[in-house]
This record gives structure tokens, sequence and C-alpha cells, in this order.
């Protein structure tokens, strides 16, 4: 049995494949990949909830920086494992978006310094989240859902950086507030865009009245002597 064919898809992964993972992209990673869980998490959370099913053959090399950078994996069974804890990540997060968006929680970095209130970073999260925007070529949203995307590319685009900057830790706490809440109304609001339009029962048009028929107005005559004048 291999690893895969262990886990359960459907469960919140743990924090020691977490760290797994991490080591993994550490370990394979290079200037232009992803190496932090924090960024491969709102990485797998835009692919989960953009127009489109996006399929691992165009993403995963995204992770590595691009085709030509996959890892030469030191085993089989580490491959195994990083793909399917990979999927398992990404499964949970398109559950919980789905099922239960309420409790969605994304992997931010934090700070926690004694005697003070924990300090989040979303930056790596909301990158990796407008990579996978970007990789997906998502169109134009309405104006409330594009403000919401907006919420999530402030901490992602070097253009914010300066105006981020300039904002004291309670109002740069306040936007982070805002990232979660953007991230469920946008998988939300996609979600019901892909959804197929309900069945609906094929037209049946009247039967064609012929030239010698009676006329359908209930004259008595035949068709061609009435209403077809």
């Amino acid at each position: 049995m291999t690893f895969s064919e262990t886990l359960d898809l459907d469960t919140p992964i743990s924090e020691a494949d977490l760290e797994f993972i991490e080591d993994v992209l550490l370990k394979y990673g290079n200037d232009d990949s992803v190496l932090d869980i924090c960024e491969l998490d709102g990485f797998l959370t835009a692919l989960v909830s953009g127009p489109e099913m996006i399929p691992p053959s165009r993403w995963f090399s995204e992770i590595w920086g691009g085709p030509g950078n996959e890892p030469e994996w030191e085993s089989e069974e580490e491959m195994q494992r990083f793909m399917a804890l990979l999927f398992q990540l990404m499964n949970s997060n398109a559950m919980v978006l789905t099922e239960a968006p309420e409790e969605f929680q994304a992997l931010f970095n934090e700070a926690n310094k004694e005697g003070e209130p924990s300090f989040i970073f979303p930056g790596e999260w909301c990158f990796g989240y407008m990579q996978g925007v970007d990789l997906g070529q998502w169109p134009s949203l309405p104006a409330e859902l594009d403000t919401q995307l907006q919420a999530i590319a402030l901490h992602a685009r070097e253009e914010h950086f300066d105006y981020l900057g300039g904002l004291t830790k309670a109002e740069y706490q306040q936007t982070v507030t805002q990232i979660e809440p953007a991230a469920r109304a946008l998988h939300n609001y996609w979600l019901q865009q892909r959804a197929p339009e309900p069945a609906t029962a094929p037209h049946r048009a009247d039967p064609k009245t012929g030239r010698n028929d009676p006329c359908p107005c209930g004259s008595g005559k035949k068709f061609k002597r009435c209403c077809l004048h």
C-alpha cells in the first residue's frame, strides 16, 4: 500500500504534515518557487476558488517556479507523501469553503511577543492567492467582488507596499480582517458561476396546420379558405 492510499483526503491536515510540506518546499525550492506553507495555502485556495478547475498538469510546475524546475525526488515515498498531502490540503480547503465557509481559516504567518497581542502577516498567503488568480486568468469581476479581490491584492502587489507601510499597527491588522471574508465571498461567487443551469423541458412546437385541415379558429372551414388568407 502506498502512502497516498493511507490518507483520507476529507480530513484536515496535521501540523506535522504541514511541517513536512514546508520542509520539502525549502529542500527543492529556488528563487522563483513557493518556499512557504502560507504561500502554498493561498495558491491552492485560489485554485479551488476560481472560475474553472485548473488541472494539476498546469499548476504543479508553478509551485517550483515553472516547467522544468520540478524536483528530482530523493525517493518514491517522499514524492508520494508530498503529492498526497498537497491534494489533502487542497481538498480540505475546497470542502470547508463549500460546506462550512464560516469555518475557513487561511494559513497566515503570525508573530507572538510575550505580553502583546499576536501580529499577523498575511503577505505570503495573499501572494500565493494572487499567483493562483493570475494562473487562472480570472476575468473581470462585478464591482463588489472586485473590491473583495483587492482586499487580498493589497497585501500581494508591490504597488501597495508603501501604503501598507504608512499604516499604524491597528490599521494594518484591520486590513487583515478583510482577507478571509474576501476569500469566502470570491469562492462562493465562482462556485455559483460554475453551477450548471437547471434543466428545462424541451419546447414543443404546436403541430403545423395543413392547408386542407380544419381551421384552428373553429369556423369549420378548411384552413386554406379561412385564416391562411
